[in-house]
């Protein structure tokens, strides 16, 4: 079970499986309710969007999960099951309450003007697009060549990238959100009799955090990859305006507030996801 979860600005970055629960096949967000405190907030950063775009990278990477873990089976019903795991209505719903519980409300008019200004809507479309475009392997093979470019012909760029991470804090937040989410996925398979006889917790909890110095290596390269690209149209001095929206007392509750949104929805999804993924695996596909 692979996880990568990275937020970018004001965005989060999944390529990973997921859950087994609520949600209709193909639901759209463009009608769904949003949270009224935070509507102007989810507005800004284009929410509905950024969901619609974690589907779909749930919707391609099902097809990998299947071929390795059951092989031969669940051809039709898998993608069934993956559609109503990554309904769109029950994803925007989990994200929505809990930044609707976690914002304070003096803080969402400063991010609301900062992600409603010209230069916060150019970031927001930049990051969206850019994750749109990891879709294709291609360009994620492209962005790893520019990253060796920056390296080798634009220090002063790539330690703006640098920083920028560090003060979202993206690597280490991200280490612990996969760690977490590869948690529960073991966990729904187990619960559901994937491995036969129940494993102790402390032994796949053992397991789990055996694999951190691997994802942190490979989380650094991706992210440090995806910046590059994702802010390639960005001045620095742009940038170095949103790292210091970023180190404001509103850009690190917002920081703070959608890591543990999404950390919550991915724990979500990824447990129900070993639930679901255990009747393909013990012979029980309904």
């Amino acid at each position: 079970m692979r996880i990568r979860f990275v937020r970018i600005g004001a965005l989060m970055l999944l390529f990973q499986i997921s859950i087994f629960g609520q949600g209709l096949a193909g639901t759209s967000v463009s009608d769904a309710p949003l949270p009224e405190r935070t509507a102007p907030l989810l507005d800004a950063l284009d929410m509905p969007d950024l969901v619609e775009t974690i589907r779909a990278e749930g919707l391609a990477h099902a097809e990998e999960i299947r071929s390795t873990l059951f092989p031969g089976r669940g051809q039709e019903r898998w993608p069934e099951l993956v559609s109503e795991i990554y309904g769109s209505e029950r994803m925007m719903g989990i994200l929505g309450a809990e930044l609707e519980a976690a914002t304070e409300p003096w803080h969402i008019d400063p991010l609301v003007d900062f992600f409603d200004s010209a230069l916060g809507r150019r970031i927001v479309r930049l990051e969206i697009s850019a994750r749109q475009a990891f879709l294709e392997p291609a360009v994620e093979e492209a962005s790893l060549e520019y990253l060796g470019k920056l390296r080798d012909s634009d220090g002063q760029r790539l330690e703006i990238l640098e920083e920028f991470a560090e003060t979202n804090d993206l690597v280490e937040a991200n280490v612990a959100t996969a760690l977490n989410a590869n948690m529960a996925f073991q966990m729904g398979l187990n619960n559901a009799g994937a491995f036969g006889p129940m494993r102790e917790e402390g032994e796949m909890l053992r397991e789990i955090w055996m694999q951190q110095d691997e994802i942190r290596t490979e989380t650094a390269r991706w992210l440090m990859s995806y910046l590059s690209l994702a802010y390639q149209p960005l001045s620095d001095a742009e940038l170095q305006s949103y790292i210091e929206f970023s180190q404001s007392e509103a850009g690190k509750r917002l920081n703070a507030d959608l890591f543990s949104a999404f950390n919550e929805l991915f724990q979500v999804i990824s447990y129900d996801m070993g639930e679901a993924a255990a009747q393909f695996l013990v012979g029980e596909e309904l």
